[in-house]
C-alpha cells in the first residue's frame, strides 16, 4: 500500500511510514494511491459474512501486503472484537449502534485497529513512541483504552476544559500508567491545532517520535469504512437495497470513511453531512465557499469543529469537484434547541433514547425523508455514542431512564490524573520536552 499527501500527490510512503508519522511535513493528509473496488460479487452476497469477515475483506483489499493476512486477521479479530448492529426505529428509518466496545463509542473502530497495527509493527529497542490526540471527548477516551499498557508507547490527549461530559472527562483521566491527560483553556481547534504544531516543529520531531491517534491518521480511518460495508449487509437481510446514511459530522473522519467505503464500491443512495450550528460543510456544499470559524459550544460536543481536518480527504477523493460530491451528499445543520426536542421525540414517539450527536443525525435523516417523499429507501442514521455519556444535555426525565453500564459506574471510584495548559505551543512543546527526559 502507499500513500500520497493532499498537498504534493509525488510525496509517497508506504503504509507503516504513513502510520506512524500520521501527518506529512507539508501539512497535507495522507490518501491510498489507488483506491480498490470489491467485486460485485462480494458486495452482491454481502449479507452472508459477519463484520470481522466483512472487515478483513476490506481491509486486505486497502492495505494490501503491507500486513501479512493471517497477522491483520489477527489484528482485526482482536481490535472489532464487538458488533454494531442496525436496528429499526421506524417502518422506513433504523440507527446503526457503534457505541458497542469498551469506550462506549463509535471511535473504538478506529483507536483499537490503530493501535494494534502500531503494536504490530514498534520493536521492543525502539525509540518510545509519542502518540499524541487532540479531543473532544469520545476520541481521547477510546484512545486511551487501545493504548493503555501497550510497551513502549506513551500517549499526551489534549481536551477542551470544561467542554466535554463528566463521563468522557472520567473516560480521559482516570487511565494513569502511560496515558497523560491536559485540560486545555479553550476549544477542540485549539487542541487539534498544538498537535498540528507539533507535528510541523522540526526540532521537537527530532527529540521526539511523534505520531497521531486522531482520525487525521490512515490508520483511524481505514477502520471506520468496515462499519459502513457491515450496515448494508444488515440492510440486506432485511431486504433493503437502496441506502441513505445520516452522519453526525465534527471533525468529518466518519463521513470521509463511509466516502471511502463509496468509492471501493459500497452502493450508496446518499450521504447526509449532519451538523450542530459549527456548520462549516453545510454552509460550502450551499455556497461554494469553504470558510472556517472559531468553534462554538453545543450540547453535541464532538461535532464542536470549526476546521474539520478530514475535509481535504474527502474533497481528494472528488478531486476537488464540488459538483461531483454535491450529486452524493446534502448538509444540515441544527441548533441545541431542535437537538432537545428531538431527543424529546425519538422516546416519546419512537421509545429510543439518543445521545446529542445521534439526535442530530436522525433530524437529518427525517429532514431529508420529508424532502424527497417520492423515493423508495430507507434511512440509517448513525449513533456514535451510548447516551449514557452525555447526562448533562439530555433532558433530566429522559437521563433518568437510561441504563448505565457497569464499567461507567466503575469510573466514579477512580482518582482524576490531568495537568492544566493554556493555549501556548511553547508551553505545550516544553511540557513534552520535560516529560521526555524524566522517563
Amino acid at each position: 500500500m502507499k500513500l500520497y499527501s493532499t498537498n504534493n500527490k509525488d510525496l509517497q510512503v508506504d503504509f507503516q511510514t504513513a502510520v506512524f508519522q500520521s501527518m506529512p511535513q507539508d501539512k497535507g493528509l495522507y490518501m491510498p494511491d489507488h483506491i480498490p473496488v470489491l467485486d460485485e460479487d462480494f458486495i452482491k452476497h454481502i449479507d452472508q459474512y459477519s463484520l470481522q469477515e466483512i472487515a478483513f475483506k476490506v481491509g486486505s483489499a486497502l492495505i494490501g501486503d503491507s500486513i501479512p493476512a493471517a497477522d491483520l486477521k489477527a489484528i482485526i479479530d482482536e481490535a472489532i472484537n464487538f458488533e454494531a448492529p442496525v436496528v429499526q426505529v421506524t417502518e422506513n428509518t433504523y440507527v446503526l449502534e457503534l457505541f458497542h466496545g469498551p469506550s462506549l463509542a463509535f471511535k473504538d473502530f478506529g483507536a483499537r485497529f490503530m493501535s494494534r497495527v502500531m503494536a504490530y509493527y514498534l520493536r521492543p529497542e525502539e525509540k518510545m513512541l509519542d502518540v499524541l490526540v487532540a479531543t473532544s471527548g469520545d476520541t481521547g477516551a477510546a484512545v486511551a483504552l487501545g493504548f493503555l499498557g501497550v510497551p513502549n508507547t506513551r500517549v499526551t490527549i489534549l481536551f477542551p476544559a470544561g467542554k466535554v461530559s463528566n463521563i468522557q472527562e472520567l473516560q480521559l483521566c482516570t487511565n494513569g500508567q502511560n496515558i497523560h491527560v491536559l485540560e486545555v483553556d479553550g476549544t477542540f481547534d485549539d487542541c487539534q491545532h498544538l498537535v498540528k504544531q507539533a507535528f510541523a516543529d522540526q526540532e521537537l520531531n527530532a527529540e521526539l517520535r511523534l505520531t497521531s491517534a486522531n482520525s487525521i491518521n490512515i490508520s483511524r480511518l481505514i477502520p471506520q469504512s468496515f462499519y459502513y460495508f457491515n450496515a448494508y449487509a444488515q440492510m440486506l437481510r432485511e431486504g433493503i437495497k437502496d441506502v441513505v446514511f445520516a452522519v453526525p459530522s465534527g471533525n468529518f473522519g466518519n463521513l470521509a470513511a463511509g466516502l471511502l467505503a463509496y468509492k471501493m464500491g459500497l452502493p450508496v443512495r446518499k450521504f447526509i453531512a449532519a451538523t450542530n450550528i459549527n456548520d462549516t460543510v453545510p454552509r460550502f456544499l450551499e455556497t461554494g465557499l469553504y470558510e472556517a470559524r472559531p468553534s462554538v459550544q453545543t450540547h453535541a460536543n464532538a461535532m464542536d469543529v470549526g476546521a474539520p481536518s478530514n475535509w481535504v480527504r474527502i474533497m481528494d477523493l472528488f478531486n476537488g469537484d464540488r459538483e461531483a460530491l454535491m450529486d452524493l451528499m446534502e448538509g444540515y445543520r441544527f441548533t441545541d434547541a431542535e437537538t432537545i426536542q428531538a431527543i424529546h421525540e425519538l422516546r416519546d414517539k419512537y421509545n429510543y433514547i439518543a445521545c446529542p450527536h445521534t439526535a442530530i443525525a436522525w433530524l437529518a435523516a427525517d429532514a431529508y425523508q420529508k424532502q424527497n417523499p417520492e423515493k423508495d429507501f430507507a434511512s440509517v442514521f448513525l449513533s456514535t455514542a451510548h447516551p449514557c455519556k452525555f447526562p448533562e444535555a439530555i433532558p433530566a426525565e429522559i437521563a433518568a431512564e437510561i441504563k448505565i453500564p457497569a464499567l461507567v459506574e466503575e469510573l466514579k471510584h477512580r482518582t482524576k490524573q490531568s495537568s492544566a495548559l493554556a493555549v501556548n505551543y511553547a508551553a505545550f512543546k516544553q511540557y513534552l520536552l520535560n516529560y521526555n527526559t524524566q522517563t
